[in-house]
């Protein structure tokens, strides 16, 4: 693919049609825990000015059990998860009545969704978030998305809406992601420090993050820091998609184009909706491993995952699932999605697609796992 410079990066976010942005708990919420309605007022107001010239927009807000702590009277965040769930579904509601008031202000309608990490891993799930977030942007509704910590165990969380905020940008094929923190930039080190410096342009998220010493947050109220962050951003890139950070503060000027904050240059094609799910999203059940020639031809990125270089099936999978792709010493390769059942791969596997349709007839002449289902690691 041709590289994008700078220029071209922000550009891309300042013309995006489609946008995410992600906004974290820090960013609307005091010290204290309590949410700050001026702070979320203003992020509205530079967001709507984008709404109003045509884009869609998904806004993955945190901030709900921080806003709930804080209207519960509580003096911090709880520890324990059911208090956690229960200032949850309290401060969701507050963080909705503010969000809706603010966008109302400038004629637009906001719709809410909330997430678990289960449905963005299973195939039905995530086709449906999909179709419910398209219609949503087809009306011109803002739509707000948020982890659904009131229901989620910490077993199956994203643990911080960075990763979230770029499986979303996924799901609706965005043309550009932007992540609000309480830095105003990526620096080389923490910017506490005195050699840090910032960076403006990353033209390769892969390599800049084995260089950079990324360190959380200093606030106390959220979830995620420097390293989440980075972790969203090369989601988005390897997924194709231009990817800015900044401060809150900074979001209308970043959102125009203006040279702020850090963005990140795509730095592979825009996959297939199906491919990005399988390569980020899904959670295999299971896995089968390759010979070394299998291997080989996978690894190459052409081939298909044929029954008769499998020697091993683990897991309890059904067709359709995905799975690990590993090499003979158990490395994994790939993720792909699964043409069969466990029980039934544990009987084909080591037998050529020849010998399988003698035996068992042309509709078990077929891959284990098909290229166009398959995505390297």
């Amino acid at each position: 693919m041709t590289k994008m410079d700078e220029e071209a990066v922000r550009r891309a976010v300042a013309q995006a049609r489609t946008l995410v942005v992600k906004v974290g708990s820090s960013s609307l919420t005091s010290p204290s825990g309590h949410l700050r309605p001026e702070r979320l007022q203003a992020l509205v107001g530079a967001l709507a000015r984008v709404c109003l010239q045509g884009a869609r927009l998904v806004l993955v807000s945190s901030g709900a059990i921080a806003a709930g702590f804080g209207s519960l009277g509580f003096s911090e965040r709880p520890d324990d998860l059911a208090t956690q769930q229960a200032t949850a579904s309290v401060g969701q509601g507050v963080l909705m009545a503010h969000y809706e008031t603010a966008f109302a202000s400038y004629g637009l309608k906001v719709g809410q969704i909330l997430l678990t990490a289960q449905d963005t891993r299973q195939a039905t799930q995530y086709r449906n978030a999909r179709r419910t977030l398209g219609r949503l942007l087809d009306l011109g509704v803002v739509a707000i998305v948020n982890e659904n910590d009131a229901l989620a165990s910490n077993e199956i969380r994203f643990g911080d809406n960075d990763r979230l905020s770029a499986l979303v940008a996924n799901i609706v094929r965005a043309d550009a992601l932007v992540l609000l923190t309480d830095v105003d930039a990526l620096y080389t080190e923490p910017p506490s420090r005195s050699g840090a410096r910032k960076v403006a342009f990353v033209p390769d998220v892969v390599q800049t993050m084995e260089s950079i010493d990324a360190e959380g947050s200093t606030s106390g109220l959220g979830t995620g820091g420097m390293t989440t962050k980075l972790e969203a951003a090369r989601i988005g890139a390897v997924s194709g998609i231009p990817v800015l950070m900044t401060k809150a503060s900074l979001a209308g000027p970043a959102l125009f184009g203006d040279p702020v904050g850090t963005v990140f240059a795509p730095v592979k094609h825009r996959g297939s909706a199906r491919r990005l799910w399988i390569k980020f999203a899904s959670a295999p059940r299971g896995s089968y491993q390759a010979d070394a020639g299998a291997a080989r031809a996978v690894h190459g990125g052409r081939a298909s995952l044929l029954p008769a270089g499998v020697t091993g099936v683990e897991g309890e999978f059904s067709a359709g699932d995905p799975v690990w792709i590993r090499d003979e010493s158990g490395r994994p390769l790939a993720k792909g999605v699964s043409a069969y059942d466990a029980e039934e791969a544990v009987h084909l596997m080591g037998r050529t697609t020849s010998e399988l349709s003698r035996r068992y007839g042309r509709q078990y002449a077929h891959p284990f796992v098909h290229r166009d289902d398959l995505v390297l690691l």
